[in-house]
């Protein structure tokens, strides 16, 4: 999709890509934010951007040199798509992940709130140390994503916390004069059971606890002797794999998760000589034919879309990467009708258990 900026025209597309066409690249909020700065003449010499999903805001300030950033492998991909595309030196844009140290001083940091307060929190304390004592944080937002807790957030990091009016029914938080705070803990710690934590960082899916479907999950899943060689496919903290290990610890074990923070996560929680950690948002490290089993509560959220396009990409993946025989065993929520898709790829689709919630599918 184009877009005008600055007397320049901008292709940016998404990554992954959608079969629904009323899906941009960008939002409201991006433009509400890009509007502000320019209207008001803000200072964005060395400018900083947080949750630019598909490298939307940093195409169009690649001139500014800014620093991104990068929470998942697809992201990163997506910036190098869009940045190609409108033929852009990717140096022109910095790659930083959500929890290294920033070493420069910014003017200005663009930060589109993200659906987890957790993450948003993790991000204001990456950026704190890291601003100008001058500078202005832009946080954008669409309204009817707003909660109370963001303006509250903010105010702990922030003297001056300003709303703008709406605009296309998105507004933006105007953030100044940082305050003097003590350091703060990235990482949380979660009950599983009375031997065993899960550590995690802020923003990593399930924050307070074991969600309920990989519970339910991990009571229904099956793991044999004969389970060698073990895949789990959108890892999180790593509990399917810790699961996966007991009984035979050193079966080989593969943990593959779209989001950075979630693979650092889960090294804290899932050890071994056998156990391999992989920053993907694919299989593409795999040949054919490798699993034994493949575990899996897949993502069917991208942000406040409910969007089940990724997960049947991955479906077929896994098809590709299971032994013939192998097993793939997931869980998922009823509405999804995932068991449509799942029959069109394997050659058998099994419910072991469900409830009013869950369902958890074995396919051979």
């Amino acid at each position: 999709m184009d877009f005008e900026y600055n007397g320049n025209n901008y292709s940016v597309e998404r990554y992954p890509t959608s079969e629904n066409k009323s899906l941009k690249a960008w939002s409201a909020a991006d433009e509400h934010a890009l509007s502000y700065i320019k209207k008001n003449n803000i200072p964005c010499t060395k400018p900083i951007v947080f949750n630019d999903r598909f490298g939307f805001l940093s195409t169009l300030l690649a001139d500014k040199k800014p620093t991104a950033v990068i929470d998942f492998k697809s992201q990163e991909k997506a910036f190098k798509i869009n940045l190609n595309t409108n033929k852009i030196d990717s140096t022109q844009v910095a790659l930083v992940n959500s929890i290294a140290p920033l070493k420069s001083s910014y003017d200005l940091a663009i930060l589109k709130v993200p659906k987890s307060l957790d993450l948003f929190r993790l991000q204001l304390v990456q950026l704190h140390n890291a601003l100008d004592d001058n500078a202005i944080v832009i946080c954008a937002f669409m309204t009817k994503y707003f909660s109370p807790q963001v303006l509250s957030i903010a105010n702990e990091f922030f003297e001056e916390c300003e709303q703008s009016k709406a605009w296309k029914k998105s507004r933006i938080l105007i953030l100044k004069k940082k305050k003097n705070i003590e350091s703060q803990e990235l990482i949380h710690t979660i009950p599983f059971t009375k031997a065993k934590s899960f550590k995690q960082y802020y923003g990593v899916f399930s924050a307070k606890n074991i969600d309920y479907a990989s519970q339910f999950f991990i009571e229904n899943m099956v793991v044999t002797l004969g389970d060698h060689k073990v895949l789990d496919l959108a890892s999180g903290n790593g509990v399917l794999a810790y699961a996966a290990l007991e009984g035979k610890p050193n079966r080989e074990i593969h943990l593959v998760d779209d989001s950075y923070l979630a693979v650092e996560s889960s090294k804290m929680n899932v050890e071994g000589e056998n156990v391999h950690f992989h920053y993907n948002d694919s299989l593409s490290d795999f040949e054919d034919n490798t699993f034994d089993l493949i575990i899996s509560n897949p993502p069917f959220h991208f942000e406040y879309e409910t969007n089940i396009e990724v997960a049947i990409d991955l479906f077929k993946e896994v098809r590709r990467c299971l032994k013939k025989g192998g097993s793939f065993q997931m869980v998922t929520s009823h509405h999804l009708n995932s068991k449509t898709h799942l029959h069109k790829l394997f050659h058998k689709v099994n419910i072991v258990a469900e409830d009013k919630k869950f369902v958890v599918y074995n396919c051979i």
